[in-house]
């Protein structure tokens, strides 16, 4: 795993063999952030990253500059390696801009208080609770005005009717929507 751009561009990170998460590919994770420049500044930003796995994409938001990462992850050694990974980039000052929290997503979600201008969700393809996420986001009004809320699924769903849906990509295998507030 390696972090695409920003101040930390091109460090990498070996992911144990043992690990279940299906990391974002390098080619998925690039050609998004890519895109997301059109819709978000990440400079100083507040950020939300559920279903974190491997905190690629917490590694990377940190990376462009966001002012606090959450991540999200209920797997006690993904949460461990993340954690790893944070002490390794960026010493004992993780604690004030990147905060792991080992937990379930939806139960984080729902008592979740505070708003964030950006959001990236990649559950586990086969989740059954996937289609009701970008909904449970919404309604839990967790992105600020003018937010980004980026979902990574499968090619077996579609989010193009949403209320709040913006666009979607699609690479490989690998699906994107964007929903902004």
């Amino acid at each position: 795993m390696r972090i695409i751009t920003g101040k930390y561009k091109g460090r990498r990170f070996d992911i144990p063999r043992t690990f279940k998460a299906r990391p974002t590919t390098d080619f998925a994770k690039e050609n998004i952030f890519n895109v997301l420049t059109q819709y978000i500044d990440l400079e100083d930003a507040t950020a939300l990253d559920l279903f974190a796995g491997t905190g690629s994409i917490t590694l990377e938001l940190l990376s462009r500059g966001c002012s606090q990462v959450v991540s999200v992850e209920l797997d006690r050694d993904h949460h461990r390696f993340i954690q790893e990974c944070l002490r390794k980039l960026l010493g004992d000052q993780h604690s004030s801009v990147a905060i792991p929290i080992r937990g379930d997503v939806f139960r984080f979600v729902k008592s979740c208080h505070q708003k964030f201008d950006f959001i990236f969700a990649d559950p586990p393809y086969a989740l059954e609770q996937l289609p009701s996420i970008p909904d449970l986001i919404f309604s839990k009004d967790l992105l600020k005005p003018g937010g980004i809320f980026v979902f990574e699924h499968g090619s077996n769903h579609s989010f193009t009717d949403h209320p709040n849906f913006a666009d979607h990509r699609e690479y490989g295998s690998v699906n994107f929507t964007i929903f902004r507030r």
